[in-house]
């Protein structure tokens, strides 16, 4: 699984499931992101064979998009990734059974759901990662106009 998710906000932009380490999924959730949400000035990933690839980091750079890597070996460097992993193991994957693709498929749909717009996050005084999100935005918006 791959998320990509905006680190001020927490909010999870766009997500995809494969079955294989293919750059391809990867590149799909980059896109979604991209297209939904525009170009973040960086984006941050670890040092899998996936992000490090021709493939996806020339789409970053013809985005215009700082490259930032993690330290070999060092979850630590992306820590809220890695806490929404835990978070999506412990409230999701570990509490039920599936029986197919599709059911994860549709459980981590409804759950990315949930954490986005609905569980509450004590570091934003109970605010959804949306609201977080989508306050951020007026503000920034508001400095535009001004």
């Amino acid at each position: 699984m791959v998320a990509v998710k905006d680190w001020y906000s927490r909010k999870v932009l766009s997500w995809q499931l494969s079955n294989t380490l293919d750059v391809s999924f990867c590149l799909d959730a980059l896109d979604e992101a991209l297209a939904k949400y525009g170009s973040p000035e960086i984006f941050n990933t670890d040092q899998g064979s996936q992000y490090t690839s021709a493939d996806f980091t020339h789409k970053l750079k013809a985005s215009n998009i700082k490259i930032s890597m993690d330290g070999k070996g060092c979850w630590v460097d992306n820590a809220f990734i890695e806490r929404l992993w835990r978070s999506l193991k412990y409230e999701c994957i570990y509490l039920q059974e599936f029986d197919n693709v599709k059911q994860l498929r549709s459980s981590l749909s409804d759950w990315i759901d949930f954490y986005n717009n609905i569980r509450p996050h004590s570091v934003f005084n109970g605010k959804t990662p949306k609201e977080v999100y989508y306050d951020n935005l007026m503000q920034q918006n508001l400095h535009l106009a001004a």
